[in-house]
């Protein structure tokens, strides 16, 4: 069975490339993601040895921040890391003041995870200036460390090789992809609960009132044991006990933490696109089951949340790949039509649309695919090659351009 890394081991991201070439095209790169990513170990391992590092929660740096911009840039020689941005919005002025100084490229790396307070002071200060980068938590292709280029997942033209799976799955579905748990001797419970907690008490504390604090947990819950559904917030707010408003809201903020991603419906009508109900899926599956109490891998695995949290994990997997590679997460849509036909995934490149299909099963059913042709009937696009993303052990021809992958080989 494949081991965890040893705690003292960086695993390396797919993102540093990505970052890389980032730094090469703007003068400034805002890194965000939710908490515990690895944002600041990737920048301190990789990038450390060109940048120099300065942390907002060094208190004695925030209040300098807060206090003397200026003053604060003197005591900081560029290139410069700085991280937890959104602690210290005063900053953005002074940023955009040295890099119109210069024609330099990549001089700044800013990092955050509170995604409301960073967009406003980008939009105020930096718009045209600064390249975007939110980092996912740990993919399976990261951790098989096989040296493979940064690319989103595209379902393959042709039957591609077959790789092991580097983890036990179930245990790493259960288990989640954040890079602090890929060490077996942390407490799992004991991570998440501090997680939660620092998230409710730092970030959504200044985002909504404190005596909502307990409704809003209440509110994560309700999430996680619908991830991977349709989204009702009618059914949301009930069982939160806030009302609709409050529950998009919340949502939001579970959006832009980085926590959860809101899939939208493909319709070949864009002025249609924002009427139809969209989907819930979080990034990190151990989150889900910390907080719907899945709390080890045969009792998710044998569950009746395991399909649902078993595509959440396919799907995130899909989402990672194209954050890493900065590829545009709006080209990646679920079918719906009046009928209730579904397909799980369809992922657009241009006016080709690339069906997937998640199942739970080693073996799916012959009709596991038979939704893909009502791609043909869109006028426009054409249909490309497809995908049913499951447990099968090694990738093989399903139907006619549709190959059935291992989840661990997206």
């Amino acid at each position: 069975m494949p081991t965890r890394p040893h705690p003292t081991h960086y695993i390396p991201r797919a993102m540093e490339r990505t970052l890389g070439l980032m730094l090469g095209q703007g003068k400034v790169v805002l890194l965000t993601g939710a908490r515990q990513v690895g944002k600041t170990t990737m920048l301190r391992e990789r990038f450390g040895a060109r940048f120099g590092y300065v942390t907002l929660d060094d208190m004695q740096q925030l209040a300098l921040a807060r206090q003397d911009a200026a003053l604060f840039f003197q005591s900081h020689q560029l290139p410069l890391i700085i991280d937890e941005i959104q602690r210290a919005p005063e900053l953005f002025g002074a940023v955009k003041l040295l890099v119109d100084a210069s024609g330099a490229k990549g001089q700044v790396v800013l990092t955050g995870s509170q995604t409301y307070h960073l967009m406003k002071g980008v939009s105020e200060s930096l718009a045209g200036r600064i390249r975007i980068l939110e980092m996912p938590p740990l993919s399976l292709r990261e951790l098989s460390d096989d040296g493979a280029p940064t690319a989103a997942f595209i379902p393959p033209a042709e039957v591609p090789a077959a790789q092991p799976c580097p983890v036990d799955l179930w245990a790493h579905i259960q288990r989640g992809s954040l890079p602090e748990l890929q060490d077996a001797a942390i407490d799992w419970d004991a991570f998440y609960t501090d997680y939660v907690r620092a998230y409710l008490e730092r970030d959504v504390r200044e985002l909504v009132r404190v005596q909502d604090e307990i409704r809003f947990y209440n509110f994560m819950v309700a999430c996680a044991a619908r991830t991977a559904q349709l989204v009702n917030f009618s059914d949301l707010a009930a069982t939160a006990d806030i009302d609709q408003k409050t529950a998009k809201a919340w949502l939001s903020i579970l959006q832009a933490s980085g926590i959860v991603h809101v899939l939208q419906p493909f319709s070949a009508n864009i002025s249609k696109r924002v009427s139809k109900t969209p989907k819930l899926y979080f990034l990190d599956t151990g989150l889900v089951c910390h907080l719907a109490r899945w709390t080890s891998p045969d009792a998710l695995r044998n569950g009746a949340q395991a399909g649902h949290i078993f595509e959440t994990f396919a799907v995130s997997e899909i989402l990672k790949s194209h954050m890493n590679a900065k590829a545009n997460l709006r080209d990646i849509w679920f079918y719906r039509d009046s009928a209730k036909n579904e397909i799980d995934l369809v992922l657009q490149q241009g006016r080709v649309l690339h069906p997937v299909e998640i199942k739970m099963a080693a073996a799916p059913r012959s009709d596991a695919a038979d939704a893909f042709q009502l791609l043909d009937n869109i006028p426009g696009y054409e249909r490309g090659a497809g995908a049913i993303i499951c447990q099968t052990e090694k990738p093989c021809a399903f139907a006619r351009g549709v190959v059935a992958m291992p989840v661990w080989a997206v």
